[in-house]
């Protein structure tokens, strides 16, 4: 992929990451694929905005010779030190020796930590601004949005928002920007983003976005630093993260469990049965059969949450009890939720379900059966489905 020209002597000079599956460890799954974007400006002061993943930066250093040598480079602006968007750090500044670079003081201690260098380092923030010719660059600090280090970087002569991590997508395309591939594609890949990387900052997301409504920012162009550049669905975009770090939930449950020998999973199957007789959507997700990403991302805005085990050795199955830990790490508001299971012996799993999540959503009276639930214990876990969509239904 060569530079790209997104407005007048502004590059996306970024890489494409086709093959990339498991993002962060393994705990996002990234079906459509990443991309590293990075920014360059050409003004009196050529201006390099974030890198790319370390594996990527020859790619990089190729598409920002196809635009100017890169010795030429006067100011690298670091607007988050993950290893994702600072891996071709060290790399670059090799070719650039001199370049200045602007970044928050603990994007600084970051760099040193990771790579024993930072450059020739200024540290900015909210506030601060650098003017590189005919254009001031202004920072603006978003801390835990979502590292300590982050944040974003503005061109009022360009109106674009250089936001990192802020608005981004897991999608891999040559395209460049969002009204050049499939809408509903983008959203489901932003809202998937957005549950699995900013949805435990929900209150700092909020925070941070009145703060910068304040500053009547005129922007045409956000440029995040993975998926596509926004141009036409900004508006639609910013709305959707007001929505989402506002805790709104739509009257939709999520129903997951973890099953051993199928009779929690007949449970499940009857609970969403009676959920849906009142008319509310409910989908099922066994969470050995389904990517925890794709479960988070529906869950994300579910008035809803139910959830069954087994009990084996006294405790919930594995794989829920790793999904719960990483769900109490939302800090979600505003659901109802309650457990069910079934056990052979002394049923466990249901009291350790709402005892990891009771901190995060309210608690409806549980549901257990011993062994293989008959006809008639079937038929009150569609009464309890039932009733628990009446309640989704009716609750403001």
């Amino acid at each position: 992929m060569s530079a790209r020209l997104i407005k007048d002597d502004i590059y996306a000079v970024g890489t494409i990451d086709w093959n990339e599956r498991h993002f962060h460890g393994h705990t996002y799954v990234t079906k459509r694929g990443v991309t590293y974007n990075s920014y360059l400006i050409i003004d009196e002061k050529v201006t390099l905005i974030d890198t790319v993943r370390k594996g990527f930066e020859k790619e990089l250093i190729e598409n920002i010779k196809s635009v100017v040598d890169p010795a030429k480079i006067d100011v690298i602006i670091i607007n988050h030190i993950e290893p994702d968007h600072s891996g071709a750090f060290p790399e670059i500044l090799k070719l650039c020796p001199n370049a200045r670079i602007y970044g928050t003081e603990k994007a600084r201690q970051g760099l040193l930590k990771y790579y024993g260098v930072s450059g020739d380092w200024t540290a900015v923030k909210s506030g601060q601004s650098l003017n590189i010719g005919k254009r001031k660059l202004d920072f603006i600090d978003v801390p835990m949005i979502h590292w300590p280090d982050s944040m974003f970087t503005y061109s009022s002569y360009d109106k674009i928002l250089f936001s990192n991590d802020g608005f981004g997508q897991h999608y891999a395309t040559n395209k460049v920007f969002d009204d050049e591939v499939n809408f509903a594609a983008l959203m489901d890949e932003a809202q998937k983003y957005y549950a699995n990387i900013l949805w435990p900052f929900n209150t700092l997301v909020a925070a941070k976005l009145s703060e910068i409504s304040k500053l009547n920012l005129n922007i045409d162009i956000i440029a995040p630093s993975h998926g596509l550049v926004w141009r036409k669905y900004i508006s639609e975009i910013i709305q959707k993260y007001l929505y989402w770090s506002s805790h709104s939930c739509q009257d939709r449950v999520a129903v997951v469990y973890e099953t051993m020998w199928q009779s929690t999973e007949k449970m499940a199957r009857k609970i969403v049965e009676g959920i849906t007789s009142e008319g509310i959507e409910a989908v099922l997700f066994n969470v050995t059969e389904n990517d925890r990403t794709d479960i988070a991302s529906y869950m994300l805005d579910a008035k809803g949450w139910v959830f069954g085990s087994s009990t084996h050795d006294g405790e919930m199955l594995p794989v829920i009890t790793g999904f719960l830990h990483f769900l109490k790490g939302s800090k979600a508001k505003g659901r109802t939720s309650f457990a069910f299971g079934s056990y052979g012996w002394s049923g466990e799993a249901v009291k350790d379900i709402e005892d990891t999540i009771s901190g995060i959503t309210s608690l409806e009276p549980s549901l257990r059966v011993v062994f293989n639930p008959t006809e008639e214990e079937l038929n009150k876990c569609y009464e309890v489905g039932k009733a628990f969509a009446l309640k989704i239904k009716y609750k403001s």
